[in-house]
């Protein structure tokens, strides 16, 4: 069944119109049951494969490393050409010893970059590995293609399975993040995937579309009150309230700024997946 991205956003929009505690957990249920793929025939492959598998399904999961390690530091993953991505290891990283990893996807027109250096002072002290792909143009195609994902998903998996080779990788806290539309496919993609995902954090996300419910991660979203690319009322305020009435464990944080993710909330959110 073909599905397209303005049909998952108008089955959102009724859930927000309509709105009303089990009425929108029913609705929302019932949309991203619609939005079900029908799955590829025989079982998926083992590796990070795009070839036939669930829509918006990724493949990779955390193993004994098999690879030997390059050095500790910032590096470039070396997958994808102009459009890459960025993996940071911390000093006191040890294979004996499994490591958060939070996943960071970009905003509109950034990069890598742009996104993982706001949390590089953070991560040696949190001994976290950081992984930042890059979408394969200017941003996600969750938010440009009418059939949502797209191939970000599978270079977003070849990603993961290039960490899941080489580093050990604490599953309990393994976190989806992601700013603006980054945000906006960290919860569609998290929710689709809340049996690999233990956490998901939304920074300023636009909308939710996940093609299917898996597992339960919690959810972390933050908006900033004075918002003018996505409003909140609009956005982060309405995803926040119907995704918690669709049984997730949320936390939401307003803060009084614009379309932004402060240090605070920042600290905040690694403090949160963190903590067993």
């Amino acid at each position: 069944m073909k599905v397209s991205t303005r049909v998952v956003r108008a089955c959102w929009w009724v859930v927000l119109v309509l709105g009303g505690g089990g009425l929108a957990a029913v609705l929302f249920l019932a949309c991203e049951h619609m939005l079900m793929k029908e799955p590829a025939d025989g079982v998926p492959p083992a590796t990070g494969s795009s070839e036939k598998y669930e829509v918006g399904r990724l493949l990779a999961r955390p193993q004994p490393p098999t690879v030997e390690a390059p050095e500790r530091g910032l590096r470039p993953l070396g997958l994808g050409g102009e459009r890459d991505g960025l993996l940071y290891v911390p000093e006191g990283y040890r294979a004996d010893r499994p490591a958060p990893l939070l996943v960071m996807l970009h905003g509109s027109r950034s990069s890598a970059r742009e996104v993982l250096e706001p949390w590089l002072e953070l991560a040696d002290g949190a001994g976290l590995l950081l992984l930042a792909p890059e979408s394969r143009v200017h941003t996600w195609d969750i938010v440009l293609l009418d059939e949502g994902f797209g191939p970000d998903v599978p270079f977003i998996d070849r990603a993961l399975v290039y960490v899941f080779e080489r580093y050990a990788v604490d599953a309990r806290h393994l976190v989806l993040g992601g700013f603006s539309d980054g945000a906006s496919l960290a919860l569609s993609l998290g929710l689709t995937n809340g049996d690999l995902f233990s956490h998901v954090a939304a920074f300023s996300p636009g909308f939710v579309a996940p093609a299917v419910l898996r597992g339960r991660p919690e959810l972390f979203i933050s908006h900033g009150s004075e918002d003018p690319v996505l409003p909140v009322a609009d956005c982060g305020r309405s995803i926040a309230s119907r995704v918690k009435d669709a049984g997730y464990a949320v936390r939401y944080r307003e803060f009084e700024g614009p379309h932004t993710v402060p240090s605070d909330i920042r600290r905040e959110a690694l403090v949160w997946f963190l903590t067993p």
